[in-house]
């Protein structure tokens, strides 16, 4: 059953980046994230009290608590790397690199959870490296833009680091915890230290100028974002993090396919080979 809730995530994901992409066109990413995360966690813990799950908060260990609240950071460091890299670069660039976690991922599962690593997962490594390498290159008509239009490639890794410490933590946190109590205590905390960063910045006078069809689309990807958790962390409480994460990364169909439709971003043939390497790579790991 784990299966399919990991589809589920990889769904809802996809739609998650194309709905934030129309969301931050005119709007800052910071703010974006901060108010989409509120959002989350109004859904995450609609989900608790639906499914009965709001009594075993007490029972929560320090440990467990410890946890989640590490990979509620590691979430919200994912999160402002990666809209900034979106808001800056284009979707098919950004997601590639943020999906190419799963590398780490796996190999964080292999020191910390003893999953194996087969030959079969390293020609799975090898094909989503090499697919995420092809899908970042740059056209070679494309001229040079200013640096801070460069900078998404630097947000972009970041976002794939902290994703990927994300799982592992999230996966020790929720170990016998019901997971949608484990996923609403964490986006408090996502909460917390995205609105940390707003005011940091100095950008909450940015709220009252956000246009009414923005924050739609930003209201619209914070509820895509809950389903894809709700499913994502049930999947990973359930299933082998080495086989989770690389289906929640198929995400990416979603959004590539998305991306042409709504902001007409067309693959070059190189990058669509890398697609398919990746594609080929994550449905391997799978088997």
């Amino acid at each position: 059953m784990w299966i399919f809730y990991a589809f589920g995530s990889a769904l809802f994901a996809g739609l998650t980046s194309i709905l934030a992409k129309c969301g931050i066109r005119h709007t800052d990413s910071d703010v974006a994230t901060a108010i989409r995360t509120i959002v989350v966690l109004v859904f995450s813990w609609i989900m608790v009290f639906v499914v009965g799950a709001q009594d075993g908060i007490a029972a929560v260990s320090g440990k467990t608590w410890l946890f989640l609240i590490l990979s509620g950071f590691a979430t919200g460091a994912s999160w402002l790397c990666y809209f900034h890299a979106l808001q800056a670069g284009d979707v098919n660039k950004v997601v590639p690199i943020d999906k190419s976690s799963t590398i780490l991922t796996i190999v964080l599962a292999f020191l910390f959870f003893g999953e194996e690593v087969s030959a079969l997962k390293i020609v799975c490594v090898i094909l989503i490296g090499a697919g995420t390498f092809l899908m970042i290159q740059k056209k070679e008509t494309e001229k040079s833009v200013g640096q801070e239009k460069k900078s998404w490639l630097l947000y972009a890794c970041l976002s794939a680091v902290f994703a990927s410490l994300t799982s592992i933590l999230g996966k020790i946190g929720i170990e016998g915890l019901n997971s949608n109590l484990g996923t609403a205590i964490r986006t408090a905390v996502v909460l917390l230290m995205a609105w940390i960063m707003v005011f940091a910045k100095g950008k909450q006078k940015e709220i009252g100028r956000i246009d009414r069809r923005e924050l739609g689309f930003i209201c619209l990807s914070g509820l895509a974002t809950g389903g894809s958790w709700l499913c994502y962390y049930k999947a990973l409480q359930d299933g082998l993090a080495s086989v989770v994460v690389p289906i929640d990364k198929l995400s990416i169909l979603v959004t590539i396919a998305f991306s042409y439709l709504v902001f007409h971003e067309k693959l070059t043939k190189r990058a669509a080979l890398g697609l398919v390497l990746i594609v080929a790579g994550t449905f391997l790991m799978i088997l």
